[in-house]
């Protein structure tokens, strides 16, 4: 589960969330600056949990499935006389 969490759906927000906050914590050690790195942790727990919010999973990016469950569906043309 948890491997599965880290491992896959990386997409562009969840690499910037997670260069952001790797660039800020490496600013917050060299500035000794303890509201960056608080930002920092922000931004690093978001991507590594893949969550864009705080809220409790509600705007968490949703997940793809890997069974399909659309069915196919059938068009009859009709033509004007």
């Amino acid at each position: 589960m948890i491997r599965e969490i880290l491992f896959s759906d990386w997409h562009l927000m969840r690499w910037l969330r997670l260069g952001l906050g790797i660039y800020l914590a490496v600013q917050a050690v060299q500035l000794h600056d303890t509201l960056a790195g608080v930002i920092a942790a922000f931004f690093l727990i978001q991507a590594i949990t893949n969550t864009g919010c705080c809220g409790a999973g509600s705007c968490a990016v949703p997940t793809k499935t890997k069974a399909d469950n659309t069915k196919e569906i059938d068009f009859n043309e009709v033509k004007q006389k």
